[in-house]
């Protein structure tokens, strides 16, 4: 029953359709007249004036202190002063003579003065003072003796002014044992009878020989 209801098509209504247009008239009425009226306000116009400047005056220049210049006197010239004149003495010359002729048998008078020739001076070497003759063998060294060695010891001694030996040189030896004793006798034992120069005791260097030899 309700599906025939609505299958029914809808009839066109004239009172209907002139019902809607009226109730939009009024709505857009209203609308209309509730809208504020705005007045439009003028704004003051706004006027511009060029108000000339004066212009200021240039600026003035600044005078600046002038320096203060010193005054001197104008220098004095100079005096020339004209010292006296001093002549300076003359220096006699002399002139020599002519020398003789000289004789050549005679030769120059110059050649003639001759200084004495200076005598050599007289050294005396450093000999063995007698008095110590016995001290001048050293002993014998014990290993080189149990091994049943001979030898001879070069040296050379400085021999002071006192006689005394200040120092020693090795110039040869066979050993170590022969040199060592050889050198200890003459430093500790020996003694001398100075050299001489003119009289006078001086240093002086001499040459010994030692013997180490064994006695049957």
């Amino acid at each position: 029953m309700y599906a025939d209801r609505f299958a029914q098509p809808r009839k066109f209504s004239p009172s209907s359709l002139a019902i809607a247009v009226a109730l939009n008239g009024a709505v857009m009425a209203g609308l209309i007249l509730s809208v504020p009226a705005f007045k439009k306000k003028i704004d003051d116009v706004l006027i511009i004036k060029t108000i000339p400047i004066d212009q200021p005056p240039p600026p003035q220049p600044i005078e600046q202190p002038r320096p203060k210049i010193a005054q001197h006197p104008a220098p004095t010239p100079p005096i020339d002063r004209v010292e006296p004149l001093v002549e300076t003495p003359r220096t006699p010359t002399y002139v020599l003579p002519p020398l003789p002729p000289v004789d050549p048998g005679i030769g120059n008078a110059v050649d003639r003065i001759i200084d004495p020739p200076a005598k050599p001076p007289v050294t005396i070497d450093a000999t063995i003072d007698q008095r110590y003759a016995r001290d001048f063998q050293p002993a014998y060294p014990a290993g080189e003796q149990r091994l049943g060695n001979e030898g001879k010891v070069v040296i050379r001694v400085l021999v002071g002014t006192d006689g005394r030996v200040k120092q020693v040189e090795r110039v040869s030896a066979p050993s170590e044992a022969f040199w060592q004793t050889t050198e200890r006798q003459a430093l500790t034992r020996w003694r001398f009878r100075p050299a001489t120069r003119d009289g006078v005791p001086v240093e002086a260097w001499r040459t010994m020989t030692v013997r180490f030899e064994m006695t049957s």
